[in-house]
Formats: structure tokens, sequence, C-alpha cells
């Protein structure tokens, strides 16, 4: 198992920033080789609001996942990295194409298999799984959404529980904050669920068809579906 190095003077939270972000970068040069200034692009639409991506923080990380031989560049000349907060990248001379290595690969599908807490706990790394389900196994995709569901369940609940025990004692203004939250997460627990039946209709789709092409190469007469009922 790969473990990037990090600064002893870290937080946990740092830590766990710096684990969002080098998954993403991994999962974008899955796709493709890019250099800096498509990283940093890249990785706005990806990580959504987490958080501005800055050179500050994207140039670190790369030298971390370099470091590790989970990507390399194209630039053998150490100065290719640039400082913290460089300007976007110009000119054909600049623009330093990274690309993800076999190790590299190997990590991504490692973090993009995880089921476990940590891949749906957390809302960014939730954000992070999701936005590269495509490289994912379907059974894994559902575990994940419905750990999430269960996880921001366990919040409505809390939410919900706060609300009944402080409601006589709130001004309508904290009042009503506190609903729209309950109205959020409601809305998250809905949008959770349909795309739980969705994964759950493809795979008996998939089923079905697989099924059919059994019976075909086989001579055998496919499962007939049940006539609806009359009444």
């Amino acid at each position: 198992m790969y473990r990037l190095d990090t600064s002893a003077c870290w937080t946990p939270a740092d830590e766990e920033v710096a684990d969002v972000l080098e998954f993403a970068i991994l999962g974008l040069l899955q796709q493709s080789p890019m250099h800096g200034y498509e990283l940093r692009k890249e990785l706005g639409a990806v990580l959504g609001g987490l958080r501005s991506i800055s050179y500050g923080s994207l140039y670190p990380a790369l030298k971390r996942l370099q470091a590790a031989g989970l990507i390399a560049s194209d630039d053998p000349l150490p100065r290719a990295l640039l400082p913290a907060d460089a300007p976007a990248l110009t000119g054909r001379r600049g623009k330093v194409v990274y690309t993800i290595t076999a190790e590299g690969k190997e990590r991504f599908a490692e973090l993009v298999n995880a089921t476990g807490p940590e891949a749906y706990d957390d809302e960014s790394r939730f954000g992070v799984h999701l936005a590269f389900f495509r490289h994912t196994a379907a059974d894994v995709r559902l575990r994940i959404l419905e750990g999430r569901r269960r996880t921001v369940e366990r919040q409505r609940d809390r939410l919900m529980d706060s609300l009944r025990r402080t409601q006589e004692k709130l001004d309508r203004y904290t009042l009503e904050l506190q609903r729209h939250g309950l109205d959020s997460v409601d809305r998250e627990v809905r949008w959770l669920t349909e795309l739980i039946d969705s994964e759950k209709d493809d795979a008996r789709a998939e089923q079905d068809i697989a099924e059919q092409d059994i019976a075909r190469a086989t001579g055998a007469r496919p499962p007939e579906t049940a006539p609806p009922s009359s009444t």
C-alpha cells in the first residue's frame, strides 16, 4: 500500500484535504496527461466547493506524488515544479505535462474501490468518489452510495433531535436556519435514494441481459416474465 510522506506539523484536517486532492489528481491523470494549469482548472470542477485550488497547494501535492512514484513529469529538471502561488503557466516551454505511472494506476484503483467509512463519511472524499464512479465497479458504487445515505440519515436524525429539544428556546431566525439545514439534508437523502435505485435498476437490467445471452448460447429457453395481474 502506498502512503505519501506528509509533514509532521500537519494537522489531521490538513492531511485529509491533501489526501482528497491527491486522489483527485490521480483520477484526472488516469483519464489523460495534463499540465499544471489544466489540472488546476479540472480540479476546481471535480472538487466543487471544497476549496479554491491554488498553485500553493497544487504543486506541493504534485511533488509528493512524484516523490512517491505515482506520477511522472516530462521535464527532467527539478525547476519545472514551480514555487507556491506561481502564475498560470504560459508558453510552450513552461507547460510541464504530468502523467500517471503504473504504480499510480494501482494506487488509484485502490482508492476508487475503497468501501470503508472513509469513502462516504467525509463529504469531500465522497464527492471525489462520485466524480470517478465510471472507473468504479457497480457493487462498489452501490456500497458507497448506501454508506453515504446512512451517514446523512444519521445527520438528519441528530438535526431533528436538536430541533425538537431547542425550538422553544430559539428565535425565529435561528429556527428557520435550522429548518433550512434539515431541508438540505432531507434533499440529499432523497437524491441518494434515487441514485441507489438507479444503480439497482441498472444491475437488474445487466443481469437480465446476461441471462438471455446464456440462454441463447446454451439453447435453453429464457425465463418467462409473469403476465401482469388482471385484478
